[in-house]
């Protein structure tokens, strides 16, 4: 992680003690836990201290200053004055229509172009008011290996868990399925379906969000795109949305394997300090199911999940891919969807490639 986000990080830590909203969302998270319902969580983001914290957050993002089709920037909220602008963000949540997002195109590492969807600055104001409510409810169902977008996770997290599978586990294929266009091709169905059984269940705040992905693209002067899928990247509460799809993936992968309920191989499944001893429950699986063994490591819409043999591999590959086109209704590009083995190739991830190498006896 750069020094810069790390004092981002630091920041908005100490902006949510300012406003006392730590307290609020360590109990959201706690109560999420729980599997606890969320029916009144609009007048969490409404609330005084939650718009005080979205404007210190925002303010001290660098995209602050990046106009939308308004042509406004932080600068202009500046001018404000507290009560002023927390008046302005209430009236806007009550009845509230994002405005039209505009698309810029940034070049990638390859070459090609991504477009960046960014909306007005008081359509960013809203998301972060959103974001700051909604995170703490998701990151407690997100599951451990989910690295992306995430409080307290990087992409340092992420390749320490992919030498983990290779280095302790032993498993030296991996299963690469690319998803084409991720973040144009979320169905706003679905997505809503999920923030519902996660436990956002507010429907005034769902609508808002459905509103959120419905907002018009200007492409141009004169071209204008109704969305009917997607979320845009470069939006504030994006990322976290993209997490809660893939989360349903994370989880399916998991009880492939790793968290399959071992109903009879109970007696084997010791106790130590630490909890579950699942080593000797993998050991049983092994020798006595047909099980997939497989781990998933997610960064994003981009995921490495290992396996221990090319059979496996290619069944997970199967699997993953019908997972995604019938249940997620995400297409796949076929081309760029691989399995690797780690002893005779490397495998690109996050900008780094990797391998694994006969070192004496190991």
């Amino acid at each position: 992680m750069t020094i810069a986000k790390k004092l981002l990080k630091v920041s908005k830590i100490r902006n949510s003690e300012y406003y006392d909203m730590i307290e609020i969302c360590d109990e959201l998270y706690q109560k999420s836990l729980e599997n606890q319902k969320f029916k009144k969580l609009y007048e969490i983001i409404a609330s005084d201290a939650n718009i005080k914290l979205a404007y210190r957050n925002i303010k001290s993002n660098a995209g602050g200053n990046t106009p939308g089709v308004d042509g406004y920037t932080i600068k202009d909220i500046n001018k404000l004055s507290e009560e002023q602008f927390i008046k302005v963000a209430q009236n806007k949540l009550r009845n509230y229509h994002p405005k039209r997002v505009r698309r810029v195109e940034i070049p990638k590492a390859n070459g090609k172009l991504r477009p960046l969807g960014i909306p007005t600055i008081w359509d960013r104001i809203i998301q972060q008011c959103f974001l700051q409510v909604l995170e703490p409810i998701c990151e407690a169902k997100f599951y451990e290996r989910s690295n992306g977008f995430r409080p307290n996770r990087s992409v340092e997290n992420a390749m320490a868990q992919c030498y983990k599978m290779m280095q302790m586990y032993k498993l030296h294929y991996v299963v690469d399925v690319d998803i084409k266009g991720f973040f144009d091709n979320v169905d706003h169905g679905k997505l809503m379906k999920q923030l519902w059984n996660i436990g956002i269940q507010d429907k005034r705040v769902l609508q808002m969000i459905s509103k959120m992905l419905k907002a018009e693209i200007k492409l141009s002067q004169k071209e204008i795109i109704k969305p009917t899928k997607g979320t845009p990247q470069g939006g504030i509460l994006s990322p976290l949305l993209a997490n809660v799809v893939l989360n349903e993936l994370d989880w399916w992968v998991a009880n492939q394997w790793e968290l399959f309920p071992a109903r009879d191989f109970e007696e084997i499944v010791r106790k130590d300090a630490k909890g579950t001893n699942r080593s000797a429950k993998f050991a049983k699986l092994k020798n006595k199911s047909k099980l997939k063994q497989c781990f998933i490591v997610r960064y994003a819409d981009d995921f490495k999940i290992f396996c221990p043999n090319y059979h496996t591999a290619q069944r997970v590959m199967y699997a993953t891919k019908d997972f995604l086109e019938h249940r997620l209704k995400l297409q796949i590009s076929e081309e760029k969807s691989r399995i690797t083995n780690l002893e005779k190739q490397y495998s690109e991830f996050l900008g780094f490639k990797f391998k694994v190498y006969q070192k004496g006896n190991k």
